[in-house]
């Protein structure tokens, strides 16, 4: 897998580099959540075969190739397409003949809407499923009014365009789920795949928690493996051959992102978060919280 890991920030870099002005936005703060859409055009060069930390939702009407992990995937009629972040990809046009459109977001713009917790415990965005939708022409019809709204919106003054494009984009998702029945099926799996379906299922079933009085059950590697029925090194290898990610750290970025979703939209004190998150003192939360987002968790929670 690629090391290169491309923010947002480096990608608009990216596009100023190539003269590609699609985007006004240079406003990164940590926790701050994040949204653009463009449409899409042709373009001379390959994009960078690279990990993103953002999502990225393509419509594609146009022909190309996507290196998309070991894969050479070649679109030659619409499609969407739903990458794995920590999948490194490229694409390259063939032929200037190229529509659509494309959305970005981060994980904080993901997480601000409940609507958006279904999809997490989908085969969206996720490693072992296959990132391309082909679409008919109905759907074709639908997702272009999709895009076409969330653009018009984010372009706009309407004071609630931020609820509408949560909206219309998880209309999209949807579409995309309507049509998955070209999926690999779960039995057919390779068994380590299977294993990190069942973690990954089992992990995001935890989430969003809704009080303190329910606090995360399974919190370790350990947990996990416990409640799985295996071994803590198969489930460890099983992960790990599939996102080039430690069980561990998968469950730590969890932990993480669900703890900014508590400081944000909850009125809880830092000590229930973090007794909630499976801390046993405060300062271990504090701790935790500062070394991923490089603020305390109080600071965090008075800067929103």
């Amino acid at each position: 897998m690629s090391d290169q890991l491309e923010t947002i920030e480096d990608y608009y870099k990216r596009l100023r580099k190539n003269q590609m002005k699609m985007f006004d936005s240079d406003d990164f703060e940590t926790g701050k959540s994040h949204f653009n859409v463009s449409m899409r055009k042709y373009c001379s060069f390959k994009s960078p075969y690279n990990r993103r930390d953002y999502y990225k939702v393509s419509f594609i009407q146009g022909k190309g190739t996507f290196q998309y992990g070991a894969h050479e995937l070649y679109i030659d009629r619409p499609a969407l397409f739903f990458p794995s972040p920590h999948i490194p990809y490229s694409w390259e046009c063939d032929g200037d003949l190229q529509e659509g459109y494309f959305c970005l977001f981060n994980q904080e713009f993901f997480n601000g809407n409940t609507e958006f917790n279904l999809f997490k415990k989908t085969s969206l965005f996720k490693e072992w499923s296959k990132p391309i939708v082909f679409l008919t022409d109905e759907q074709t019809q639908l997702a272009t009014l999709y895009f076409e709204q969330m653009y018009k919106l984010n372009n706009s003054a309407y004071p609630f365009r931020c609820s509408s494009i949560k909206s219309h984009l998880a209309s999209v998702m949807h579409l995309a789920l309507e049509n998955r029945v070209d999926d690999i099926n779960p039995n057919e799996l390779p068994a380590n795949i299977r294993l990190y379906r069942l973690f990954d299922e089992l992990l995001n079933k935890q989430f969003p928690l809704d009080s303190p009085a329910y606090p995360l059950a399974l919190k370790t590697a350990s947990d996990f493996a416990e409640h799985l029925n295996v071994h803590v090194n198969h489930l460890n290898s099983s992960v790990k051959s599939v996102t080039q990610l430690t069980t561990t750290q998968i469950i730590k970025e969890r932990v993480f992102e669900e703890s900014k979703n508590l400081l944000k939209y909850t009125n809880w004190d830092i000590a229930e978060i973090g007794y909630t998150l499976g801390f046993d003192q405060p300062s271990h939360f504090n701790n935790f919280f500062k070394k991923h987002a490089e603020v305390s968790p109080l600071k965090f929670k008075n800067t929103i």
